[in-house]
């Protein structure tokens, strides 16, 4: 049986008051069950555990030194970031991410119709690929309403599809690397288009680091392969 792992992740909300986030992103996972993954997940937790942790690894928390992260320094949560990072370019899977700017949208509704727009997009482009599948497997931990409805109308067109909302975030490396990207693409986003980083973001990466992250991570996006 011909199995699809999708994992999904989000940043931001759907908001619009003075607190609210500028940018709203999603960004999707795509694994092949047949491919196997076991060795690189193997040395990805063992790197884990010699840096001291082995807990989900949240890109948000450990940039901004916090959660999990309040007392592990910078050196320590650059290591932790790396040893995602390499995992993430390693395993044979592939990526994508929307990242909505809500500058461009004036209310929920604008921002929930624009993203429904893309996510069905890039559905509708890569229909057939889709198709190939016995079954598709959807881990969103319905974090946001809004956008499990969404993604419940656009793929439930797939009889095949199976969705988990209830699943160990630990365990599943790959539902991390999606965390990791909607922050990757986030941050390039707000370089080019000169958004105001936060003080977590300055002193976390570099630019040249981010684009030297993004080459790498751009030869797996979904929708270019």
């Amino acid at each position: 049986m011909k199995r699809l792992n999708i994992f999904v992740d989000e940043t931001g909300d759907f908001g619009y008051g003075k607190k609210a986030s500028r940018l709203y992103g999603v960004s999707f996972t795509f694994h092949e069950q047949e491919d196997d993954i076991e060795i690189e997940l193997n040395k990805l937790n063992e790197r884990l555990k010699r840096i001291g942790y082995s807990g989900m690894i949240h890109m948000a928390d450990l940039i901004m030194k916090r959660g999990d992260y309040k007392s592990f320094d910078i050196d320590q949560r650059r290591k932790i970031f790396k040893a995602i990072f390499h995992f993430s370019r390693q395993i044979p899977v592939k990526y994508h991410t929307i990242l909505i700017d809500k500058k461009y949208t004036n209310n929920k509704n604008m921002l929930k119709q624009k993203l429904n727009a893309e996510i069905f997009k890039m559905v509708q482009e890569k229909e057939k690929y889709f198709k190939k599948f016995d079954k598709i497997v959807m881990y969103y931990d319905n974090g946001q309403k809004s956008l499990t409805n969404i993604l419940e109308t656009i793929f439930l067109k797939f009889e095949s599809l199976e969705q988990h909302a209830d699943f160990n975030h630990e365990e599943k490396r790959l539902f991390q690397i999606s965390d990791m990207l909607t922050y990757i693409d986030k941050y390039d986003y707000k370089y080019k288009n000169k958004i105001e980083f936060t003080n977590g973001e300055q002193f976390f990466f570099t630019v040249d680091e981010i684009k030297k992250i993004l080459r790498t991570l751009n030869k797996k996006r979904f929708l270019y392969h």
